[in-house]
């Protein structure tokens, strides 16, 4: 038995999580990264006996759209699957409730489901140092209780309730774009990283707003860190969140 595991995580804040669950199962593991435009996902094929686990972050309470395409053309092959949402320290609103939709369409079997707290990819405050050592405690015991659960008879386990609604919420836009300073050394990594590949090879300087998903990959990724988003507007949205996101919010297990 192995772990593919199936992550979208263009700032390793969904991948930290991802990891500290499956290095409790102790078990061989296979990396799909959600986040490579260049992946053929329709010749991607997982095993009835093995275990996948599909994290996603939540993006304005909502699966990332990008993640829904690649997902939906991935062969499940019933496999047991935990799907997990991570967000930073706001809400998932219907995230997980789409994320089993999307996962049970390609023909996974949820078995569990994690909402999971990391850094807030655009307002570093908010969620700040997350996964922590508190957290990480809790998602190696849940990890640990989907164990014991998959050692059971698979074919009589059915999905927990999860939360969410149908339909679900509006999604939103691109809000914030980065944008090359200065310091673009013209090096060309960003639109090769580009999740949306919205980055114009021909010239970095010029993103499409249609593409881009504000995944902010480009900004934490830049080796000059020259790709920077408006400062003034993260001010504001800080503002927005700061009641929402001010108040330390727990791991939830659905199992």
């Amino acid at each position: 038995m192995k772990v593919s595991q199936i992550i979208f995580s263009p700032t390793g804040g969904t991948n930290k999580v991802a990891e500290i669950i499956t290095k409790a199962w102790g078990m061989p593991v296979n990396k799909i990264d959600l986040s490579n435009a260049k992946t053929d996902y329709s010749s991607l094929r997982l095993e009835k006996e093995d275990i996948a686990i599909i994290a996603v972050p939540s993006y304005g309470g909502r699966v990332p759209s990008l993640a829904t395409q690649r997902i939906a053309n991935i062969h499940g092959n019933q496999t047991p699957c935990v799907i997990v949402c991570v967000y930073g320290n706001r809400a998932y609103e219907d995230t997980l409730m789409e994320l089993k939709d999307v996962a049970e369409k390609s023909g996974f079997k949820v078995i569990a489901a994690i909402a999971a707290i990391a850094e807030h990819s655009i307002i570093h405050q908010y969620g700040a140092g997350r996964p922590d050592t508190k957290d990480k405690s809790q998602l190696k015991s849940f990890a640990k209780k989907i164990l014991e659960k998959i050692k059971g008879n698979l074919t009589e386990i059915s999905a927990p309730p999860i939360p969410g609604n149908r339909p679900y919420k509006k999604a939103g836009g691109a809000g914030l774009v980065p944008k090359a300073s200065s310091n673009c050394t013209s090096c060309g990594f960003c639109a090769k990283q580009c999740p949306a590949q919205a980055i114009s090879k021909e010239n970095l300087k010029v993103t499409d707003r249609k593409k881009c998903i504000s995944c902010m990959r480009c900004v934490v990724q830049c080796p000059q860190s020259a790709r920077k988003v408006n400062g003034a507007m993260v001010s504001v949205a800080a503002l927005a969140l700061k009641k929402a996101c001010s108040t330390r919010k727990g791991n939830e297990l659905y199992i």
